[in-house]
């Protein structure tokens, strides 16, 4: 993780936008003081397909093609 001053991040933003998408992360400073983060932004299609896959691994699926053995109150 890189630090970087405000001053310097005003001059070479540019840089270090460049940076940020390539996955780095890079915490901003004033005065020694640690005040923010750029960081990239995660793709919505990859963080969706992570969420999916940890919802399908305590997914149970039973059977669905044989008849259930109660009755609705519809099919009365």
């Amino acid at each position: 993780m890189e630090k970087v001053g405000i001053s310097t991040l005003r001059e070479n933003l540019s840089i270090f936008l460049k940076k940020a998408q390539k996955g780095e992360v890079i915490t901003i400073t004033s005065r020694g003081h640690d005040m923010a983060r750029l960081v990239p932004v995660e793709d919505k299609g990859v963080k969706s397909r992570k969420i999916l896959k940890k919802l399908g691994e305590n997914a149970f699926i039973g059977d669905i093609i044989s008849p259930i053995d109660e009755e609705w109150e519809a099919m009365k």
